[in-house]
């Protein structure tokens, strides 16, 4: 496994990853399980997010502290990457929100963008931008977010992702060999039509009841 992959191992993303694949989860408890994911990955993220000491005042006297240095920024990439938004401001409540619209074309597997608002003067003040979307499959979407948000000026991206697949791993690590990947699982392939297997089907439809 390369130094900018990471795979959860811990029990509890195992035991929600599992119920996640489940074709019995419904809608309502597959949006928790997404969201619950999320805050575990985002914790394990924000490990190397840089630090400044301040001091504080408690209720007994001033006491030394450290705290986030800089603006910390989440994009989820419409519509799928909602659902890890809401897991991901518990853990990180002070971060700003940029959504970047992309949906895959599935005849050429391309992503199309159609919402894109944010803004070169606040993207390059970012200190750390995590780039959300539950599944890494073909690596299309997030190498074409990834680029957007770097082309805005964006120096230090991560990707937060639910589940992927090898090939979209060495996509965006061949791409972007610079960018951190926090994973929960990683599968063993893609089939014909670009979907992850054994995966967990579609996390928007999934998230959404439209499967």
């Amino acid at each position: 496994m390369s130094n900018t992959l990471y795979v959860s191992d811990h029990p509890l993303v195992k035991h929600k990853l599992a119920k996640l694949r489940d074709t019995k989860t419904k809608s309502k408890q597959f949006r928790d399980l997404i969201r619950e994911i999320a805050v575990l990955l985002a914790y394990e993220g924000s490990r190397k997010c840089e630090l400044k000491s301040v001091t504080i005042s408690t209720p007994v006297a001033d006491a030394p502290g450290e705290v986030f240095k800089n603006t910390i920024a989440l994009v989820p990439i419409l519509r799928a990457g909602l659902g890890m938004l809401e897991g991901t401001l518990e853990v990180l409540p002070f971060a700003v929100t940029w959504h970047l619209g992309l949906y895959r074309n599935e005849e050429t597997l391309q992503p199309v963008q159609y919402y894109n608002k944010m803004r070169e003067e606040q993207v390059s003040q970012a200190g750390t931008v995590f780039v959300l979307d539950p599944m890494l499959a073909t690596g299309g979407s997030l190498v074409a977010a990834i680029k957007t948000v770097k082309d805005k000026g964006a120096k230090n991206v991560k990707v937060l992702s639910i589940l992927a697949a090898p090939e979209g791993v060495k996509r965006v690590q061949s791409e972007f060999p610079d960018v951190e990947i926090y994973l929960a699982g990683l599968d063993e392939r893609l089939n014909d039509v670009g979907y992850i297997v054994p995966g967990l089907g579609d996390a928007g439809d999934r998230q959404y009841g439209t499967d």
